[in-house]
């Protein structure tokens, strides 16, 4: 076995680190530790000059082991990979030492900095002494891409991937594509129609040759790795057969049960056997089960009698499951509105007119319940009230973030008031007024010169008084309690996590957010990644955004779903848990432990005799060490941080300190 020479590079990341860490201090330090043979440092490590310096003594100096001390691993650690494999040595033979985050970033004194950092870059030479070449394999790709979600999110990532000619298919759990943008009037801040964007692309999706639509159905189930997974959907009965019905409407005006329409916000009733909205994709009729009388106790078949003709309803149709072969996934599950019942002193569902954004949205809406006239109980409302961050930045009910939407939408419905209510008195209460895109400052401007009351206040009440509603806020301009009457008030209630989501998150591994929304692999540098390898994120599933920054994230998603699709074969993690057969009893607390589904017990022979022991699937291992750790007989060892490795540091720290 060769010798091992390690080198050692010391980055002062501008001032990041060399403001606090003594970079020549821990220079000489590094020239005194066993093995090293080469120290060098440089302003910025990562730097192609940086890069190259570190080539050139790998090859000229012969070092087989590189120690670089900068950032976290998680920035860079692939970049200098990249440099040791362009350098002809295997780029596992690399430690990284945090003096960054762990030492610059923490300390003020730096004595204290630069102590610790030798601490830390000695017990990195001592790992890096230790390290084994490993080595990376590959595996075929299904050529084939599933997205989660058909908002416009979704929408738009399908499009996108199925262009570059990959088959997607795209499963919807409601009866219809389209998400909650469907049922929006208007768009800020230009104003566009909702319906008039969209449409064309629910369209597109219908028609496209290369996208397969799952309309009513969830995934439940999803097993393999990246690049070969496989995924179980469960398709819901509409009782209304897809391939059959012509949307012809005949049916619904025969049935005698009377339902809240979901997608008009409950503002309206419509048939237990009913089409979501007018330009639905698929253009099918679904019947609600809870509400079917036949479905319930068998007593009426009336809308069969009714499409005797196409025989499109099946009345005994079964949910079904099918089994599709997926190389990668997008999950643009979008969110849900905040129930603004946890606020009850706000007055929402006790007073019928104080309602939410999105209600609003359809009481405005030309194809909504009131065809666009703003009325309630009949009466066009003369003083109009808007709440903002109903449900956004409150501590109360656990939602610290910005929605991100609600300030604009709010202007949009105050100009929507004006436009339509020329005479309304029209007060906004607001907090701050984050205007933050492309137009939108311009539109909050050209809001407030129509006559929009804006006053800085937080609500803290709305009641009934006589035939009013009195929002009770205090006034923090001015220093003062408040209380302005009005006919309407409307809640721009924020985003929230989509509930349905949470077990899709569960069977994808996915991690959320301290929001709640799922995570994403790295804020900066990887925000459409996940940490499931081939799974990608897109829209609000991982957190509020508008239109434009959904639909840029949904091809964002897309270009990164299509790249393992593309090549053909993906690469495995190298530093994957192993299992001495020998010394494993099989007792199975390593296969509770993994959080991926990658150690199974199986019957071997060993020495010569058959025994239980774990076996990992290198593919679906993610190197994260719960089973080593879980390990009562040391049996699992994770490659590149065996024991052997993690005590060398332990012991080389514990005689510096």
């Amino acid at each position: 076995m060769a010798a091992k020479k390690i080198g050692v590079y010391i980055c002062h990341c501008g001032v990041n680190i060399a403001a606090t860490v003594d970079i020549e201090e821990l220079k000489r330090f590094a020239a005194t530790l066993p093995r090293v043979k080469s120290v060098q440092n440089y302003m910025y490590v990562c730097s192609d000059p940086g890069q190259e310096l570190i080539r050139k003594d790998i090859k000229e100096k012969g070092l087989n082991r590189i120690v670089v001390a900068a950032c976290s691993p998680r920035m860079h650690e692939p970049t200098f990979r990249n440099v040791l494999k362009s350098a002809g040595l295997n780029p596992y033979c690399l430690e990284i030492t945090n003096i960054r985050e762990q030492c610059s970033w923490v300390h003020h004194d730096r004595h204290t900095a630069t102590e610790k950092a030798k601490g830390l870059l000695a017990a990195s030479v001592a790992k890096a002494a230790l390290l084994e070449p490993l080595e990376e394999h590959e595996v075929g790709v299904t050529p084939t891409a599933m997205v989660i979600g058909g908002g416009i999110a979704g929408i738009q990532a399908a499009l996108d991937i199925a262009d570059t000619g990959f088959k997607v298919y795209l499963v919807e759990k409601e009866a219809s594509i389209g998400g909650h943008m469907m049922q929006l009037d208007k768009t800020f801040p230009t104003l566009d129609c909702s319906a008039c964007i969209l449409t064309p692309k629910m369209a597109d999706v219908k028609n496209h040759p290369n996208i397969e639509l799952l309309a009513y159905s969830e995934v439940i189930e999803v097993k393999g790795f990246v690049g070969n997974f496989k995924v179980t959907v469960k398709k819901k009965p509409r009782y209304v057969i897809e391939s059959i019905c012509n949307a012809c409407g005949q049916c619904s005006p025969y049935c005698p049960i009377e339902i809240d329409d979901a997608f008009n916000e409950r503002l309206a009733k419509t048939k237990a056997l009913y089409i979501p909205f007018p330009q639905a994709i698929p253009a099918t009729y679904v019947i609600d089960p809870q509400s079917c009388r036949y479905l319930r106790d068998k007593s009426c078949r009336q809308c069969e009698q009714v499409c005797k003709e196409l025989q499109a309803i099946n009345l005994d149709q079964k949910e079904e499951l099918v089994e599709l072969d997926i190389g990668t996934i997008i999950v643009a599950t979008g969110f849900d509105i905040f129930d603004p019942r946890q606020k009850p002193e706000l007055g929402y569902g006790k007073y019928e007119n104080v309602i939410t954004g999105l209600e609003f949205e359809r009481l405005v809406s030309a194809s909504g319940p009131n065809q666009g006239d703003i009325k309630i109980n009949g009466k066009k409302p003369k003083d109009v009230v808007f709440v903002q961050c109903v449900g956004s930045r409150d501590q109360t009910v656990g939602n610290e973030y910005c929605s991100r939407v609600c300030c604009m939408y709010t202007a949009k419905h105050a100009h929507l008031v004006r436009e339509k209510l020329p005479d309304a008195h029209i007060t906004i209460f607001y907090i701050d007024i984050r205007a933050f895109g492309k137009g939108f400052e311009q539109f909050y401007d050209r809001v407030r010169g129509e006559r929009v009351y804006y006053r800085r206040g937080n609500v803290s009440e709305i009641y009934k008084k006589g035939d009013k509603l009195m929002v009770r806020a205090e006034d923090t301009l001015m220093g003062k309690a408040v209380e302005v009457a009005a006919d309407l008030v409307v809640l721009a209630v924020g985003m929230e996590p989509s509930k349905s989501a949470k077990e899709l998150g569960k069977i994808l591994k996915l991690s959320n957010s301290p929001d709640k929304f799922f995570l994403e692999a790295h804020p900066k540098l990887r925000p459409v990644d996940t940490g499931s390898d081939g799974v990608f994120l897109a829209g609000c599933c991982q957190g509020p955004k508008d239109i434009p920054d959904t639909v840029a994230q949904a091809s964002a998603a897309a270009a990164k779903a299509v790249i393992p699709l593309a090549h053909g074969t993906v690469k495995t993690e190298a530093m994957v848990s192993v299992v001495q057969a020998e010394a494993c009893r099989g007792c199975g607390f390593c296969v509770e432990a993994c959080p991926y589904a990658a150690i199974t017990l199986e019957e071997k022979k060993v020495r010569g005799k058959k025994k239980i022991v774990a076996t990992v699937n290198e593919v679906l291992c993610k190197s994260c060490g719960a089973c080593a750790a879980s390990c009562l007989s040391g049996a699992i060892q994770q490659k590149s941080f065996t024991d052997e490795q993690i005590l060398s540091m332990i012991a080389v720290i514990g005689k510096k300190y």
